[in-house]
């Protein structure tokens, strides 16, 4: 294991960089006067093995291979899921190891989905800190969606790369240069959020937390409405804004910063996105306006339209009691998700993109037989091996999919649920369709059989099935 001494001693910070950031809601509960041990000796715990993994690693050689790579991107998020679930099982709302590992893994991968029953009554400092899992999720997913996973070439994710000279040795100290500009964008627009938040209603705590789980496009809520606990016009139209915000690639910022004034109006991604999410909104406003339903205005439609095709989980209405269409749509939705590059989820824009090219062609072909068609994506040729990393994915997202929804019917839950449920992790949406895990539900009630497979589906999704499923084929390891 001395190969990999890079990997666990940059585990080590991380797992450092979490038992310091317990800090934050230990402080809450003096403040709130929640005190109890639970995040004091979680904190602790975290900090010791982390500085055991950085000390036994200290004569590490700074540099990182393709495998290694893809261990410590899987690693990272498990380690912290691990590691996050702590003061859920340490804190007097005692969570069962279970539901403590699923509600950290699912705040850590931007998620949403929970099993706490009643967050109006929940201590603040546990709220606290699932708005912090998702946040530290969100910039996390960025930093290696932008970095690490364009170089180990993971569903086409090369097409992001910052610069195509990189190699993977020069990953990690790449990843510090680009992570500073991203983390200030990412830490300028929570803020900004959080004020507008406070300015038009919400208390000190909320705006913050609210801030965190929005630009993180997670959906964690500290109240059992989410968002419609509210229910300001307001606060919803900043929400919907720096979710959308949240859902734009990030890297669109860092080239506006460094003088490209035009990227939000000429990158072909972004366009697509706001075209969907127009289409999406006026499609299912005029199916509710012509079935008579008691949608008053088309505000509360563009926000769950929104909310789900980012896969942030918010909502303001229970969308289940919409028709059977809406749902079907929304589960679409899911699927797609926003832009590559950004706290979303979902198959991404971009692949949806190129998927349509590839069968326009396809088509194209069978008319011309002796047509010569290429495939671009912004102005730039599109190989076959490209193309084939992206049906690839596309077709394993489908796959697991299904696999996951066959697994979580052999536990008893009925079809529209198991369907949601699978759909709702792989793209790391948050609340799910039906009575039990729908908008006005939670995942308290499933087995603890189906949470852990919703637990795998949230992981294998936010790192885009590649970086995790690749690490057990023996092959992989024996070419490096």
């Amino acid at each position: 294991m001395s190969n990999y001494k890079t990997v666990f001693f940059t585990l080590g910070i991380l797992q450092i960089i979490l038992g310091l950031s317990m800090i934050a809601p230990i402080l809450a509960q003096l403040f709130y006067n929640e005190l109890d041990s639970g995040f004091i000796s979680s904190g602790i715990v975290t900090i010791i093995f982390g500085v055991l993994f950085l000390l036994s690693n200290l004569d590490h050689d700074k540099k990182i291979s393709l495998p290694q790579a893809f261990l410590l991107t899987a690693l990272s998020w498990l380690s912290i899921a691990i590691f996050g679930s702590l003061p859920f099982i340490f804190s007097e709302i005692n969570l069962s190891v279970t539901d403590a590992f699923f509600e950290s893994m699912s705040g850590i991968t931007t998620t949403g989905s929970t099993i706490i029953t009643n967050l109006n009554e929940t201590p603040k400092s546990i709220l606290l800190w699932r708005g912090m899992l998702q946040w530290l999720g969100g910039i996390g997913i960025i930093v290696m969606a932008i970095t690490l996973m364009p170089l180990m070439n993971i569903g086409g994710m090369q097409l992001f790369i910052i610069s195509t000279s990189d190699t993977p040795e020069k990953i990690l100290p790449r990843s510090k240069e680009i992570a500073l500009r991203l983390i200030l964008v990412y830490s300028g627009l929570t803020f900004i959020c959080a004020l507008f938040y406070k300015i038009f209603g919400m208390n000190f705590f909320d705006s913050i937390v609210h801030s965190m789980t929005t630009i993180a496009t997670g959906g964690f809520s500290n109240y059992n409405e989410s968002i419609g606990y509210f229910n300001n016009s307001l606060i919803e139209l900043t929400s919907i804004v720096f979710i959308i915000l949240g859902s734009i690639p990030f890297i669109a910022y860092i080239k506006y910063l460094n003088g490209d004034k035009k990227i939000f109006v000429n990158d072909t991604q972004i366009k697509t996105f706001f075209k969907i999410v127009i289409f999406s909104i006026l499609l299912m406003y005029l199916y509710l306006l012509i079935k008579n339903q008691n949608i008053s205005d088309i505000r509360s439609v563009a926000f769950n339209v929104i909310s789900i095709l980012t896969g942030t989980g918010y909502v303001t209405q229970n969308f289940s009691e919409w028709g059977q269409f809406p749902l079907i749509y929304f589960l679409i939705l899911m699927f797609i998700g926003g832009c590559a590059g950004s706290t979303a989820c979902g198959i991404k824009i971009f692949r949806v993109q190129i998927l349509f090219q590839f069968i326009s062609v396809q088509l194209k072909k069978i008319i011309y037989p002796r047509g010569i068609f290429k495939i671009k994506y912004e102005n730039s040729n599109i190989d076959e091996k490209f193309l084939a990393s992206i049906i690839s994915f596309i077709f394993l997202y489908i796959v697991i999919f299904f696999l996951i929804t066959a697994l979580l019917s052999t536990s008893g839950l009925d079809l529209t649920t198991s369907i949601s449920a699978a759909a709702t992790s792989i793209s790391n949406v948050g609340p799910g369709l039906g009575d039990i895990i729908g908008p006005n539900g939670n995942f308290s009630n499933l087995s603890n059989f189906s949470k852990w497979i919703l637990s795998l589906a949230m992981i294998l999704g936010r790192l885009e099935l590649f970086a995790v499923l690749v690490l057990f084929i023996p092959s992989f390891w024996r070419k490096y």
